[in-house]
C-alpha cells in the first residue's frame, strides 16, 4: 500500500511558458488555493533569483503565520552547492528544495560540453544534497533531468548515492515528454524497487501522454513499494505542449478503472477536489489563458450534452454519460455577472468606488485611513498584475497588507561593473539617444 502525493510546479514551470507569466501577487493567490486544496507542496520559485525574492520570503511568513498549513512551499536550484549556499542565503526560511542535474548523455555532453563526466554529475549532486542539509533543509529531493533519455542504471547509482547523502526523493523527469505509458511504469518501477526511494514523476506533454505517463510512473513505483510524488501543473500549463495537468492527473487517481477501488494506491487524503474549479478558474484568468472548452472537468464542456441520445441518456440518469459529477470539482455555484452598472477598483480608481467594492464583499473599514491605506495597495496590484483585481486577491490585501506589500515590492538588482560601470561613471548615459 502506497501513497501518492502532489507537488504542483505551476508556479516554477508553469510561468515558464513561452510568452506567459504571472505577477507576484497571482503567484501568492495560487499558493493560498493550492493550500486550501490541500495540495502536498508546491515548487513556488527560484531561490537564486534576484526578482523573486521578496515573494519567497513573504510566502514563507505566510507559512510562520500559520495561513500556508497544509502545503510545503519548494524552492527550485540547480545542484550546485555555490547555488544551495545562494538559495538558503537569499531565502533563509526555506525548509524544503529540490536540485537538479542534468543525467542523460544527451545533456552531460551538450550542456557540459564535455567538461564533466557522469561520476563528476554524482560527485556534484550529493556535494549539494550534503549541503541542503547543513543549511538545515527538511526535505530534499533530487531532479534527473532528461532522465528519460538516461542509462537506467546510470540513474540508479545517482538515486542510491544521493538517498546517502541525505535526499529523501528522486525525481524522474521526462523532460522532452518522450515517454510512453507502459515504458514509464517499466523504468519507473525498476528505479524504484532498485534505490528504495520514493521517486517523483514529472511528465511534459509533447507527445499529448503527460497525464497517462505520469498516472503509470506512479503505480509503478507504489507497485515496486515505494510512495510517490506526481508533478503537475494547473490546466497543463508549462513549457512548450506543457506539464501534466493537476486536475486530470487528481481525477486519473480517483476515477479510473486502473486505481478505483484498489486498496494499494492511496491519494494524499488532505487532498479537496472540490476545489479544483476555483483554482482553474482563477490560474486561466491569472494567466489570461482560457480553458479550452473540452478540457476534462473544468472545461465548459465537460458536462454538456447535445446529442439527442447522449441528451436523453443524461436526463435520465447521468451516470448513462458522465464518469463522475460536476459538484465533486466544486461546480454548480451561480457565477455572478455583472449587467448595466458596474464599478470596479484599479490604479487610478478613487475611495467611493473602492469602498463600493469592499463593501460587496462584506468587508468594512476601521477609519479613513484603513480604507486609504488598503486603496493605495488596491492600486498597486492593479499596477502589478495589469488585471481587474479578483475577490480574493481583494481579501488577501485587506487581511494581509505587509505581506501584499512585500509580495508586490521588485527591487531591481542593478550594480553596474565593466564596460557598463565605464558609462555610467563617464555619464555618457545621461546623452541623449534616438530610441522611438
Amino acid at each position: 500500500m502506497g501513497t501518492i502525493y502532489i507537488v504542483d510546479v505551476t508556479n516554477r514551470d508553469g510561468v515558464q511558458t513561452s510568452r506567459l507569466g504571472l505577477a507576484k501577487l497571482q503567484k501568492t493567490i495560487i499558493n493560498l488555493m493550492l493550500d486550501d486544496m490541500g495540495i502536498t507542496q508546491s515548487e513556488f520559485g527560484f531561490p537564486t533569483t534576484t526578482h523573486e525574492l521578496n515573494y519567497l520570503n513573504a510566502n514563507l511568513v505566510l507559512v510562520d503565520k500559520n495561513v500556508i498549513t497544509n502545503t510545503r512551499l519548494s524552492g527550485w536550484m540547480r545542484a550546485i552547492s555555490s547555488d544551495v549556499e545562494k538559495s538558503f542565503a537569499n531565502v533563509p526560511r526555506l525548509k524544503h528544495c529540490n536540485l537538479s542535474q542534468s543525467t542523460s548523455e544527451q545533456m552531460i555532453n551538450g550542456k557540459y560540453l564535455g567538461k564533466k563526466t557522469g561520476k563528476d554529475i554524482i560527485r556534484m549532486t550529493c556535494e549539494a544534497v550534503e549541503c541542503a542539509k547543513d543549511k538545515g533543509a527538511l526535505t530534499i529531493g533530487v531532479n534527473a533531468e532528461d532522465a528519460s533519455r538516461s542509462n537506467m542504471d546510470y540513474l540508479i547509482t545517482l538515486a542510491k548515492e544521493v538517498k546517502k547523502c541525505g535526499a529523501d526523493r528522486f525525481r524522474y523527469c521526462d523532460t522532452l515528454g518522450y515517454e510512453d505509458p507502459g515504458t514509464a511504469y517499466k523504468r519507473i518501477y525498476e528505479l524504484a524497487k532498485s534505490a528504495e526511494l520514493p521517486v517523483e514523476v514529472h511528465y511534459h506533454n509533447d507527445l499529448g501522454m503527460a497525464v497517462a505517463c505520469s498516472v503509470m510512473g506512479a503505480r509503478g513505483a507504489i507497485d515496486a513499494g515505494a510512495d510517490t510524488y506526481i508533478n503537475t501543473a494547473i490546466n497543463g500549463m508549462g513549457e512548450r505542449a506543457g506539464n501534466a495537468d493537476l486536475v486530470s492527473c487528481l481525477l486519473a487517481i480517483l476515477k479510473s478503472a486502473g486505481f478505483k477501488g484498489k486498496g494499494k494506491y492511496h491519494l494524499d487524503e488532505k487532498i479537496d477536489l472540490s476545489k479544483a474549479w476555483k483554482l482553474a478558474k482563477y490560474t486561466a484568468y491569472a494567466f489570461g489563458v482560457d480553458i479550452p472548452i473540452n478540457q476534462p472537468a473544468v472545461g465548459d464542456n465537460a458536462f454538456a450534452h447535445e446529442s439527442g441520445i447522449h441528451a436523453d441518456g443524461a436526463l435520465k440518469d447521468r451516470r448513462n454519460y458522465e464518469l463522475y459529477d460536476f459538484e465533486e470539482l466544486g461546480r454548480g455555484e451561480p457565477e455572478i455577472i455583472e449587467t448595466g452598472r458596474m464599478i470596479t477598483t484599479g490604479e487610478y480608481g478613487g475611495i467611493k468606488g473602492f469602498r463600493n467594492v469592499y463593501d460587496k464583499l462584506e468587508i468594512e473599514f476601521k477609519d479613513e485611513h484603513e480604507a486609504r491605506n488598503i486603496l493605495e495597495l488596491a492600486r498597486y496590484a492593479n499596477v502589478h498584475t495589469q488585471k481587474p483585481l479578483t475577490e480574493s486577491e481583494l481579501k488577501f490585501i485587506y487581511y494581509y497588507p505587509e505581506i501584499a506589500a512585500r509580495v508586490m515590492t521588485v527591487s531591481p538588482y542593478y550594480e553596474p561593473i565593466g564596460a557598463l560601470k565605464d558609462r555610467v561613471e563617464a555619464n555618457l548615459l545621461t546623452l541623449p539617444k534616438h530610441i522611438i
